[in-house]
């Protein structure tokens, strides 16, 4: 029995490209004591992703001929471990293969959901993403105006729901007008702001006519800038990503820093999702309220086949996805 992975065949210099990775047969693992065999049924597509094959992050550095790493759904095929039975669902730190084995704790047990997708999306990284960098770096208060860039995407469409469901203005920020409708008429935001028209400065200020009082940065470069310039008095801003500068040589801004957050007293700050991962219960409790509730709309992108992966990060880079990308890899277990 042969295991296809694929591997990271060259590190890009510029735009990322199907030939930067190579799919492979490689032998069946198989578990030492301590370990499990996993199967991969759901692999996660992330920005991150590319940011890795740029150097040391808070994860290792990617380098050419490793696996391309990500974060998985799998079902434990054979256990060499109490702490895990054959059946079980598990997430795990692992990468672009149809089986892994890991030791068995440093998998996380996972509830059987229906579909196993959610415990991607809004159970899973996206949702406590948008949940603890909103909340607990943002804390925005209800009559708030909060804005989010990247607002179709896998987080930034959970951001927008959730600042709505706290009684905030949401406007959102998106790459075209079929995706700012989705947006506004899907998603329930008050307004988009279409940064691939021209004009953002004018249409955001249009959009937010009290200021804006959280910003929830997804993108970097220009749409920070300019954000930036129409913030409140002691705005923050939860810098969760920088995707415009993730697959480029050149780099940008913005050019207003340090004295936009001087002047307005501005607080910036970065975060991954693992540093609350002590509140993850109560964000996966807050998220289900929301879901069941109907203020949380649910929305997925997947792509079937390990062979898609690369298309599937590389079309993710370029902005094609609306809501959390995925990559199926086998079957939901019976």
């Amino acid at each position: 029995m042969t295991n296809r992975q694929i591997v990271v065949a060259s590190l890009p210099q510029g735009a990322l490209e199907p030939s930067h990775f190579q799919l492979q047969d490689a032998e069946m693992p198989t578990p030492q004591d301590g370990e499990v065999l996993l199967r991969t049924i759901l692999m996660s597509i992330d920005a991150a992703n590319r940011s890795w094959m740029q150097g040391a992050t808070y994860r290792d550095a990617v380098q050419a001929g490793d696996p391309m790493p990500t974060y998985a759904i799998c079902e434990v095929v054979e256990s060499r471990s109490s702490r895990c039975t054959v059946g079980d669902i598990v997430a795990v730190e692992s990468v672009w293969a149809d089986y892994v084995t890991r030791p068995a704790h440093k998998t996380q047990k996972l509830p059987r959901v229906a579909p196993l997708s959610h415990l991607l999306s809004v159970y899973g990284i996206a949702g406590k993403t948008a949940f603890h960098g909103l909340l607990s770096v943002g804390q925005p208060l209800a009559g708030e105006t909060i804005v989010v860039s990247a607002a179709a995407g896998s987080v930034g469409s959970y951001v927008g729901q959730i600042g709505k469901a706290l009684g905030c203005r949401v406007v959102g920020i998106a790459g075209g007008a079929a995706k700012c409708s989705h947006v506004v008429d899907t998603l329930g935001f008050d307004a988009c702001v279409d940064y691939q028209a021209g004009g953002v400065f004018k249409a955001l200020r249009a959009a937010c006519p009290d200021g804006v009082d959280v910003y929830f940065d997804n993108v970097g470069g220009a749409v920070l800038e300019t954000t930036l310039a129409l913030m409140n008095e002691r705005g923050r801003v939860v810098c969760c990503g920088a995707i415009s500068q993730y697959d480029t040589t050149t780099p940008s801004g913005p050019r207003n820093l340090p004295g936009m957050v001087v002047v307005k007293r501005l607080r910036m700050e970065g975060f991954i999702v693992m540093d609350f991962a002590h509140n993850d219960a109560k964000a996966t409790r807050a998220l289900h309220t929301w879901v069941s509730s109907g203020q949380i709309t649910v929305t997925e992108d997947i792509v079937e086949g390990l062979e898609n992966a690369p298309s599937a990060l590389i079309g993710l880079l370029n902005g094609n996805n609306t809501g959390k990308r995925m990559v199926r890899v086998g079957p939901d277990p019976a």
